[in-house]
């Protein structure tokens, strides 16, 4: 039997970063490696430690859940890491943005996590770890980038969650929590590539620094990870704080009142 692992989001970012290092977490027979390009996707055969399965799927479109669901029935395969790293946000107001972005952003951030989640675990041994990407932004409503915030609390909930639901099967599931990270993220967040909302950021880390703790972190076990002071301080703060107050001090931060 063939053991695979699969990875979202491949072509750029962290996604691309756990593809090339997932020799990191264990050996594998080949990586499939998921995103909208297959061009993108190729260049990937030289940077990967194991032979690739390119899948260029929009996951937004629900069809391609199926096209997925087909080729895990193929041939006999177990899928032994599952890392949902496609997603995307806007910094913007929600009625300020097209209502079929906000659903796309849904669409891929949640729907897609949820399904490839679902999809996969019962190819998946005793052993099998699944990352999925949520962010700092999970722990409290954040004004202006509204939908993507809403977006990671159901990915760090539906994690932790899934997490219990498939101990039993030896399956562990992680919430990966990044906080600001130096990737192509901000292109898309950015209207229309122009001044973004977000004018201060504590803090900016590297994806390469995410990506080596988050492999760290599931080898322990950890239902949640976390990279970096700043992100595990505010991230506590926002346990304590009302959520009211910590609105008023980034809206104030941000310049936004």
């Amino acid at each position: 039997m063939k053991k695979i692992a699969v990875i979202t989001g491949a072509s750029s970012g962290m996604g691309r970063r756990f593809a090339e290092t997932v020799d990191s977490f264990g050996r594998f027979d080949e990586v499939w490696v998921i995103a909208r390009h297959e061009k993108a996707l190729e260049e990937l055969r030289d940077q990967v430690p194991y032979p690739i399965r390119p899948l260029a799927l929009d996951l937004t479109d629900r069809r391609s859940f199926q096209t997925y669901a087909d080729a895990l029935a193929e041939e006999p395969v177990e899928v032994g890491l599952l890392v949902n790293a496609s997603g995307f946000g806007k910094f913007r107001a929600v009625v300020d943005t097209p209502l079929e972005v906000n659903l796309n952003m849904v669409d891929l951030n949640c729907q897609a996590v949820m399904a490839l989640c679902q999809l996969t675990a019962p190819y998946m041994p005793r052993g099998g770890q699944i990352i999925n990407i949520a962010s700092v932004a999970a722990f409290q409503p954040i004004p202006y980038i509204n939908v993507y915030g809403a977006s990671k609390a159901f990915v760090l909930s539906f994690s932790r969650a899934l997490n219990r639901e498939l101990r039993s099967q030896g399956v562990r599931v992680m919430a990966l929590c990044p906080f600001w990270t130096r990737t192509a993220f901000f292109d898309r967040a950015t209207v229309n590539g122009g001044e973004s909302v977000v004018k201060k950021y504590v803090a900016m880390y590297e994806p390469e620094d995410m990506v080596r703790r988050a492999w760290r972190d599931a080898k322990r076990g950890k239902d949640v990870s976390q990279y970096g002071f700043v992100a595990r301080f505010q991230a506590g703060l926002t346990k304590l704080l009302p959520h009211s107050l910590v609105m008023d001090i980034w809206m104030r931060q941000q310049k936004l009142q």
